[in-house]
């Protein structure tokens, strides 16, 4: 295991949406996801981070990590429902809890904006993002049922 202390994670600001387009192209590229180019995703990230409704958090400088974040209305909750759309660490990075320290930092962003819940769809099979949400207190059944959800959710009260 690499000693090296872990990179500080920060709030990308709309100024800094080509790092964040290209780390995200990087992670579809990688698990073979048709992905938009970077210019694409440059253009809306620019829009969408400039709205409370979307943010993203980067780890590092270069960066080394990304988390996207979509916030929505429910019926079901007073503050936002946040969506992980997308969690990111290079490979040269990973198995150091860089993604541990994005996920935490997504969920105390999420709490400081009113949030009371972060959902995640993991696609496919998950390979080891099921088992990394888990140990992170996410679940996809409703407490009593052993039913699958086709999500994983953390209520962060």
């Amino acid at each position: 295991m690499n000693s090296t202390p872990l990179p500080a994670v920060r709030i990308a600001g709309p100024d800094e949406a080509r790092v964040v387009a290209a780390l995200l192209v990087e992670f579809n590229r990688e698990y073979g996801t048709p992905t938009p180019e970077v210019d694409v995703l440059t253009r809306r990230l620019r829009r969408l981070l400039a709205d409370r409704s979307t943010f993203a958090l980067l780890a590092g400088r270069p960066e080394i990590g990304v988390a996207l974040v979509s916030l929505r209305t429910s019926v079901w909750y007073e503050g936002p429902v946040a969506t992980l759309d997308e969690l990111y660490v290079g490979p040269q990075q990973r198995s150091r809890g860089l993604g541990a320290r994005l996920l935490a930092a997504v969920e105390a962003e999420v709490r400081r904006r009113g949030g009371e819940v972060v959902e995640i769809n993991v696609d496919g099979d998950g390979g080891g993002a099921p088992r990394f949400y888990e140990r992170h207190g996410y679940r996809n059944t409703e407490v009593g049922d052993d039913t699958p959800l086709l999500y994983y959710f953390r209520e962060l009260t």
